[in-house]
């Protein structure tokens, strides 16, 4: 069952988000000793990483027992500004005392794998593995709470409306290519992967996010709507600014 929340603007969802955020972290420490998170980009994604630095609360997490992983990932060269991770490491993560043993990003496309994205994807997805429970079902790490966004035509993480990766069953990670949006190459968790999380959270702004959601709370179909088949095991939260909740 998906709970919907609705904020009066981007900004306050971006601060409510990271408040809730935190707080995730810290009951999950309190209950195993360790948390994990998989982060998302995009405006709304960043913006809740850059609320999370400034909050007060920010240091009642543990961040050196933080696993940190991505939802998906711009194939692009190392450092580039567009690159999730980048972003990431300057709203966030170089702020804060994460061990670099625990924060694991895709490979770059001048990385171990080259401009090879379907060979950097199976990389990931062999990291994940290695950090995966024993008798997993899903080849992943048990995330705590997995952070993705919208797009206008219900994407979520790189996986587009009508394509061979929202249908993937048997890979946790894919080298996306030919993406409407650029970059064209992208690598991406599948929904497989996404559905293992305990927690997924959907976070989008605007108004012309307002029909996609609408039509993923509505039962839409995975292939329609990948956002629709975004779901935790545990809990599906969809957070919106009052725009993006206008239809739904």
């Amino acid at each position: 069952m998906s709970r919907v929340v609705v904020h009066a603007s981007g900004e306050l969802l971006a601060a409510a988000a990271a408040a809730r955020l935190i707080t995730k972290l810290v009951d999950a420490q309190a209950e195993r000793g360790e948390a994990s998170v998989v982060l998302t980009g995009g405006r709304t994604g960043i913006g809740v990483l850059e609320q999370v630095r400034r909050s007060p609360a920010r240091d009642a997490v543990d961040w050196s027992r933080v696993d940190v992983y991505w939802g998906d990932e711009r194939f692009l060269p190392a450092g580039d500004p567009e690159r999730n991770e980048t972003q990431a490491r300057e709203a966030l993560l170089d702020h804060v005392a994460v061990d670099p043993q625990r924060v694991h990003p895709v490979a770059p496309s001048d990385g171990e794998h080259g401009a090879d994205a379907d060979a950097a994807a199976a990389g990931y997805a062999e990291v994940l593995a290695a950090g995966a429970a024993q008798g997993s079902s899903v080849a992943v790490p048990h995330f705590d709470v997995l952070l993705l966004g919208v797009g206008e035509e219900g994407h979520t993480a790189s996986l587009f409306p009508d394509t061979p990766y929202v249908r993937e069953t048997e890979r946790t990670v894919v080298g996306v290519h030919d993406c409407p949006k650029p970059p064209p190459t992208r690598i991406s968790l599948t929904l497989p992967a996404i559905q293992a999380a305990s927690e997924v959270w959907l976070m989008t702004t605007g108004e012309a996010k307002a029909e996609p959601v609408a039509a993923a709370l509505r039962g839409a179909t995975p292939e329609e709507v990948p956002a629709a088949g975004a779901r935790g095991r545990d809990r599906t939260l969809w957070l919106l600014d009052a725009a993006a909740a206008a239809k739904a």
